[in-house]
């Protein structure tokens, strides 16, 4: 049975998580926690298998919670959060779950079960690192991403940025395209467009970004388009959107000339 501790400031946010918990018959004890410093406490006392832990709490927060016990004492975690933007796209790019208030029993019942199976095949060390990785890109919201988490079955992987070579859009994911491979990571386009190095990253399409130095060859397509060629053989299409890019990357700076 799974021991779970719900840690939230709101009465009613306790109570809905609570009857959400007990309709799992492998969910066992239900413990509670008022605030960041209960839940400290309680952590460290009972050592819950899984941790529903809001962010926005009065004192000690979510994130208080986690860096005040360090990433090696965590439980599994769920983080919650009413509004948080940026914390979300932090989650999604570090492949750890999250539910947004309010919480519907569906997208509840997703995450519990995704939870239950990482506890059946737990590796400490890789949850660890994915917090740890959470923390920093928190901590450092303006720096250029340098890998994303990427979940495949009961297992996470890592991808470098440098290593991908383009990424498409994919309703609600995106796909990496890092040489012959390729790696489904549910967070939008847009949402992961912001933390990619503009230096490094450009992008051609509303659904497509391209690594810089991937590109072999441009040549100018009708309506302001650009067929684009890769180092590794893929062909692309640029949008008419973003024609100023792409041709901002046929300008020679030593010619005069620009590419039409």
């Amino acid at each position: 049975m799974i021991r779970v501790l719900i840690v939230d400031d709101e009465p009613l946010a306790r109570d809905g998580l609570r009857l959400l918990l007990a309709r799992d018959r492998e969910v066992g004890a239900i413990d509670e926690a008022r605030s960041g410093r209960e839940a400290i406490a309680q952590i460290d006392a009972a050592r819950p298998d899984l941790v529903l832990l809001d962010i926005q709490m009065a004192g000690i927060d979510g994130f208080g919670v986690v860096a005040q016990l360090g990433a090696e004492r965590m439980p599994a975690v769920i983080f919650i959060t009413a509004h948080d933007r940026y914390a979300v796209q932090a989650f999604e790019l570090n492949a750890l779950d999250y539910l947004l208030k309010p919480v519907t029993a569906a997208r509840f019942a997703r995450a519990l079960a995704r939870a239950k199976t990482q506890l059946a095949q737990r590796d400490a060390h890789q949850a660890s690192q994915q917090i740890k990785d959470l923390l920093a890109t928190l901590a450092s919201p303006q720096r250029a991403l340098r890998r994303i988490a990427v979940r495949t079955g009961a297992q996470t992987i890592f991808i470098e940025v440098d290593a991908i070579d383009w990424i498409a859009a994919a309703e609600n994911y995106v796909e990496l395209h890092v040489g012959p491979a390729r790696h489904l990571v549910q967070v939008a386009l847009a949402t992961l467009a912001q933390s990619l190095d503009p230096a490094r990253f450009v992008r051609i399409h509303r659904s497509t970004i391209v690594q810089i130095d991937r590109i072999a060859a441009l040549q100018p397509a009708l309506h302001g388009e650009y067929a684009i060629t890769l180092t590794t053989g893929a062909s692309l299409r640029s949008g008419r959107t973003y024609h100023d890019a792409v041709k901002a990357l046929a300008t020679n700076p030593f010619d005069r000339s620009s590419a039409r």
